[in-house]
């Protein structure tokens, strides 16, 4: 009889359980709409900042493509007519063209030596250890800090006794120095990341420090390459101040000063469209750029969180 009784009182404590997890409701009902709200503000702050990213892109894609008495008197109209020929005044008459080939020279020349120079340093920094390493690394961070406009003045100086003023090669080369820094501050922190053994390994088999580098760490370095390329690339191809300094000659040129010379000289005769055209077309490299390599430059930024 007393074994068959014993059950009822641990049927009996049985319950105790539930009733202690039904006052965690509450709060996790609290907990849940909290995040909803911040989930719904966060949401609408995104779409704000989208909403004022695109529409100016979208307002000077469209103008582009109008004419000159729509874009004045109806700036928020679709065009009634699509003006190609705008497209190709400010290619042949405003030497759109000629901007082009001298900005895709300098900036391709430039950031293929970024990468190769800073993805070298980048590497040895952060795999060798050597007297002097921590030095060499902060004097690239230092050099990240130092407003160019204070070099402005002595490298101009430098430039016309090495006699690489108005150059397209000595453009490239002041561009792989303003960029370097960043490179390999980027870098190297990317290489840390990057497991050894795999170094190892190659080294056990018998590569040396060049292949290993060219045939194993930079392919491995591939997402960080990407992110760093395109960060160069948007300020390179942005870049104004040191092409207006160092690239006085109109045949050399850059897209950003033939921007500026068309905005100046377009403006006075009213030819909107025209600038317009020539303002899509600068920014047209970009937004492909970033389009194409979107996850690869997501992958570089997040690869280097995670060991």
């Amino acid at each position: 009889m007393k074994a068959t009784e014993t059950p009822p009182a641990a049927a009996a404590t049985d319950p105790a359980p539930v009733s202690k997890s039904k006052p965690s409701a509450p709060g996790g009902k609290e907990k849940g709409s909290e995040g909803q709200v911040l989930n719904v503000f966060s949401h609408g702050v995104l779409i704000i900042w989208a909403i004022l990213v695109v529409l100016p892109l979208l307002w000077a894609i469209m103008s582009s493509f109008k004419s000159d008495d729509s874009i004045l008197s109806t700036p928020w109209a679709l065009p009634d007519k699509l003006h190609f020929d705008n497209w190709s005044r400010a290619w042949s008459q405003a030497h759109m063209s000629d901007y082009f080939f001298n900005t895709i020279l300098v900036v391709g020349g430039s950031l293929i030596g970024t990468l190769l120079l800073g993805s070298m340093a980048a590497y040895v920094l952060a795999r060798f250890d050597f007297p002097g390493n921590r030095f060499i690394y902060y004097m690239f961070i230092g050099g990240m800090s130092f407003p160019i406009i204070l070099a402005l003045v002595p490298l101009f100086f430098v430039m016309n006794n090495m006699g690489l003023l108005n150059t397209r090669h000595g453009l490239i080369l002041v561009y792989i120095a303003y960029s370097l820094p960043f490179t390999v501050f980027f870098l190297t922190s990317f290489f840390r990341t990057l497991p050894g053994s795999v170094a190892e390994a190659a080294s056990i088999d018998g590569a040396s420090h060049t292949r290993t580098f060219f045939q194993v760490m930079l392919p491995m370095a591939k997402p960080g390459l990407i992110s760093v390329g395109i960060f160069n690339f948007l300020g390179q191809w942005n870049q104004y101040m040191l092409p207006t300094v160092l690239n006085t000659d109109p045949k050399y040129r850059v897209l950003s000063q033939g921007l500026v010379e068309l905005a100046s000289s377009q403006g006075y005769k009213g030819d909107w469209s025209g600038l317009f055209a020539g303002l899509v077309m600068a920014m047209l490299p970009v937004l492909a750029a970033y389009i194409i390599f979107q996850r690869q430059v997501v992958a570089g930024l997040t690869a280097g969180a995670v060991k």
